[in-house]
């Protein structure tokens, strides 16, 4: 049956011998499968009744040795399957990530069992069929989430899109691992803001360029508020000036009206993607908002430029009213998940990853306000 003795024979041997003769049958069986070519479908049902009656026979440390030898196998039945993943011990996660085909039989079986670090090791498979792609999306799992956001096979669509949003606001990591991703639209990261990294930051701001946005409800507060915006922008360069940022903290929390923690964290936010947000959402243009930003930043000189061309050009691209939608997600007051409506969506790919090539603004006007911003700026350090 398997290339070096009848099936009978094994029956034989097994009825006959004790513990000893199971473990080495076992393994030399097992050995002579994995390394045989393709059986035939009767050979592989002869080698299921073999196995299943041999593995219960056998010590424990020849069952880890047996399924670990099978595994290797190219031509496994989900029966087989299962045999292996009963009795492989701790090598099962590194089975499940490294095994070229799994059934899914198998792999329902697995998750039925509700393991969430070997349902983790599952989830990093780029060959999970539907039905145990939505059981996994079903387990209420940080170590699930974390696997399934990390896995580029898995297409953030649809329900799967709305649970991986809904994961990244209460789990950090969950939202960076998206944050990588080309086919995710990190708008839908707007509540993580704040556990990302600046350059994650700011591909959360760009994703809302050239986007129309939900009404936000903090709009009408920030229209009035903007009648004196030149009078809001020269009050907040002069506390950036003077380092007097908890200063910044008190009057952001009296305009905005989100928490002092979070006013806080934009106070003290040195990239100036925060910052942005609230600059924008208030109607500030480039010219206004930029003489803030260059005072609130911290960044090397050779990275200043390339830093004010990337908001010069958010202030060019990106409308007040979706920076006023950005803000209400930070309130708490908005669906964020209305994104995802057609009217909504954003209206090129281009606009995801435009990290990797930022460059100055298009615009001469802006680039030489720029230039002369960071004049200013070195003047008034020196």
């Amino acid at each position: 049956m398997i290339g070096f003795q009848p099936y009978e024979t094994f029956q034989l041997l097994i009825d006959s011998g004790g513990i000893d003769r199971a473990n080495t049958l076992l393994v030399a069986a097992c050995d002579a499968f994995a390394r045989r070519g393709k059986p035939h479908q009767i050979e592989i049902k002869q080698f299921e009744e073999l196995a299943t009656r041999l593995f219960p026979t056998a010590a424990p440390g020849a069952r880890i040795k047996a399924a670990s030898t099978l595994g290797y196998s190219q031509y496994l039945s989900p029966e087989l399957e299962q045999l292996v993943v009963a009795n492989i011990g701790d090598d099962l996660i590194s089975y499940l990530r490294e095994t070229p085909s799994l059934s899914e039989q198998t792999m329902i079986g697995i998750i039925s069992a509700a393991d969430t670090r070997i349902c983790a090791a599952l989830a990093s498979r780029d060959d999970i069929p539907n039905v145990a792609l939505a059981k996994l999306f079903q387990l209420n799992s940080r170590r699930v989430y974390r696997a399934l956001a990390a896995n580029n096979a898995v297409r953030p669509r649809g329900p799967y899109l709305n649970a991986m949003a809904r994961s990244a606001q209460m789990d950090h990591k969950v939202a960076r691992s998206l944050a990588r991703r080309e086919d995710f639209d990190t708008a839908l990261l707007a509540p993580a803001f704040f556990d990302l990294v600046e350059e994650d930051r700011l591909q959360v701001i760009e994703a809302f360029s050239l986007r129309k946005t939900p009404d936000a409800p903090i709009k009408r507060t920030l229209e009035q508020i903007s009648l004196a915006k030149a009078d809001l922008a020269r009050a907040l360069m002069k506390l950036f000036m003077e380092n007097r940022r908890p200063e910044v903290t008190k009057l952001l929390t009296q305009i905005t009206g989100m928490d002092e923690v979070r006013c806080g964290q934009i106070a003290h936010d040195v990239s100036g993607a925060a910052l942005f947000v609230v600059l924008r959402a208030f109607g500030l243009n480039s010219q206004e908002g930029l003489k803030v930003i260059i005072h609130a930043t911290s960044h090397e000189e050779e990275d200043r430029s390339q830093s004010l061309g990337v908001f010069a050009r958010m202030f060019q691209n990106i409308s007040s009213d979706a920076m006023a939608f950005l803000l209400s997600v930070w309130r708490a007051e908005v669906n964020l998940l209305d994104l995802n409506k057609p009217q909504y969506r954003p209206f090129g790919e281009e606009t995801k990853r435009a990290g990797k090539a930022r460059v100055a603004s298009n615009n001469p006007a802006i680039n030489k306000a720029v230039d002369a911003l960071e004049r200013i700026g070195a003047r008034r350090a020196s």
